[in-house]
């Protein structure tokens, strides 16, 4: 398994009035963890939205596939929904990882596939407990758990580690260990940076534009980080979009 680039060429997003990004150049090599830092506010979660075809844009946005186009994963910042719900952990995860109706029951290699995942994560123990019952460091373990099924190529964070506690983050550098030796290519939103410089092969700073990007031991001074979290950074910089890919997947908006 190998997950894809990623190129972005003059990205735009103007939601009504409202300018959200501008003119996003991103290189994001294949089977890399790169990291999106920025303030609250700043295009992060739009962007990967744009990526995943959810919001409409301007400029080029590409995926190049080493071979056939894989499987895209997904994991939100928090899972909400209606805590009432008599939904055990075993269902949700059938829901969201098979396509046939979770009432006609698992297959076989579904719940193998699952008991797999589960134990990954170290919820294996867990599985007939309701998801309202859960505390939000456990349903956000059960969200990297999906993600597993089937395995990503490519897998996209919303700032995974919001709501995890110690023994989750461990959970979790864990996985991108995992998907790393595995090639899969992860775009990672976080505000732990020193997670990101611990972990990312590279970072983005976006403040609706690219204020820096690099290797993380490199660009994550403390007088970039002040022009980042400023409210009208200057840009040192965008860089380079690179020779045009011969092979391309376009994702639509």
């Amino acid at each position: 398994m190998t997950g894809p680039s990623i190129e972005m060429r003059q990205v735009g997003l103007t939601l009504g009035q409202t300018p959200i990004l501008h003119d996003i150049n991103l290189q994001v090599p294949a089977g890399s963890i790169h990291a999106l830092i920025g303030p609250n506010g700043a295009g992060k979660s739009s962007l990967i939205k744009t990526l995943m075809g959810q919001m409409p844009h301007q400029g080029a946005l590409t995926l190049t596939w080493p071979a056939q186009p894989g499987v895209i994963g997904y994991v939100p910042q928090a899972l909400e929904f209606d805590r009432t719900l008599p939904m055990t952990v075993n269902d949700f995860m059938g829901v969201m990882t098979q396509r046939r109706p979770t009432f006609f029951g698992l297959s076989g290699r579904q719940t193998s596939a699952i008991d797999e995942a589960l134990t990954r994560v170290g919820m294996q123990n867990k599985r007939k407990r309701r998801m309202g019952a859960l505390s939000g460091g456990e349903r956000q373990r059960i969200m990297l758990a999906q993600a597993l099924i089937p395995a990503p190529s490519l897998l996209v964070l919303d700032e995974p580690m919001a709501a995890l506690d110690e023994a989750g983050v461990a959970v979790f550098e864990g996985l991108l260990g995992y998907w790393r030796d595995q090639g899969v290519t992860v775009l990672w939103v976080e505000h732990d940076l020193d997670a990101v410089r611990r972990l990312s092969d590279r970072v983005t700073g976006l403040n609706h534009r690219i204020v820096f990007d690099g290797v993380p031991q490199q660009v994550l001074s403390a007088e970039q980080l002040l022009t980042l979290f400023s409210a009208q950074p200057r840009v040192h910089g965008a860089p380079d979009a690179g020779p045009v890919l011969a092979h391309r997947s376009e994702v639509a908006a």
